[in-house]
């Protein structure tokens, strides 16, 4: 009989050995922000078709689901605007509406909650006619006009009382305009999540659909990444952390692991990572139809991302997946 030296399967004979060894702790409920959805109106809660158990909700409601939320060690919310289509324009005027819902929501939210942190998306689609993160002229997305709403966006996010603004629009030069628009005027304390490395991927439709922000015309591949480069990606996040940045982002997470564990390796800043509507609605509807586990898978799926390297998740599965560490 041949003896071995090496049995690996000894480390994993019981479930209290296997937890002993684990290279990778399950994420906790406190790194995880949780995107949702707002519009303005009252006592508004509507299911998003193509992401179950996920609502465009009014600002009062949301208010009240936060309260239970919080419960769970949910802390961190990026908010997502729906913005009415007879606010939208090809300049995005409605951005720069200081009095505008997105705004006021960040206001209210932090006179009910206060110790909550809010990450304030910072893009133009929302806002936008032609569907578009920038201001598109002549069937082009221009960059430098776009940075200079985006900066002045910026400082009306953290007036209200944004604790992070999360530029997501992969315009060049924007993050430092920001850093500068926000040290002029005093918003010393207001940090900057930036997608850094933001790819142009077919994993983004549910949540266009969630805010009817789909391009009119064209793609987003002019300033999104292409999904074929990861070297490209170093270049952003080096760029971002250059000009003032406090966190990056790898956006997708799934079929971009490989670019988080670079992004945990060459840089020393904190890494988050955004496991977007695509990848949530695949495992939602392949939980409905009995063809995966849809828990274990969410709990895998998680801590790939976290494995990986990503210090943050932005995931649409924080509720579920804080209630299921709850109740183990």
């Amino acid at each position: 009989m041949y003896l071995m030296k090496k049995r690996p399967r000894r480390i994993r004979k019981n479930q209290f050995i296997r937890d002993l060894v684990a290279e990778t702790a399950l994420p906790e409920a406190s790194q995880l922000v949780y995107p949702v959805f707002i519009q303005e109106g009252r006592n508004h809660f509507q299911e998003i078709a193509s992401m179950p158990g996920q609502y465009r909700m009014s600002i009062d409601t949301l208010l009240q689901k936060m309260a239970a939320w919080k419960k769970l060690g949910i802390n961190n919310y990026a908010l997502f605007p729906n913005v009415e289509n007879k606010l939208k324009n090809a300049k995005s005027s409605e951005a720069l509406n200081a009095n505008g819902f997105l705004y006021q929501a960040i206001k209210k939210i932090k006179d009910r909650y206060p110790d909550v942190n809010i990450f304030a998306d910072l893009a133009l689609d929302p806002f936008n006619s032609d569907g578009h993160d920038g201001i598109v002229e002549n069937g082009e997305i221009v960059n430098d006009k776009t940075v200079e709403i985006l900066s002045r966006m910026a400082v009306l996010q953290a007036q209200a009382g944004a604790d992070f603004v999360c530029p997501s629009d992969m315009m060049d030069g924007r993050v430092g305009m920001i850093r500068k628009a926000l040290e002029t005027d005093g918003l010393t304390t207001t940090g900057i999540v930036a997608y850094s490395a933001k790819y142009a991927s077919a994993f983004y439709g549910p949540f266009r659909d969630a805010l009817d922000s789909a391009p009119r015309a064209g793609d987003k591949k002019t300033y999104q990444m292409d999904y074929r480069n990861s070297r490209e990606a170093i270049k952003e996040i080096d760029l971002d952390i250059k000009e003032g940045a406090d966190i990056v982002m790898v956006k997708p997470a799934l079929s971009y692991l490989d670019i988080i564990s670079e992004a945990k390796r060459y840089f020393k800043h904190p890494v988050a990572a955004y496991n977007v509507s695509g990848e949530y609605a695949m495992v939602k509807a392949a939980g409905k139809n009995g063809w995966i586990d849809e828990n274990k898978a969410m709990v895998e799926i998680l801590t790939s991302i976290k494995r990986a390297g990503a210090d943050i998740i932005f995931t649409y599965h924080a509720v579920d997946y804080a209630k299921l560490r709850t109740e183990q």
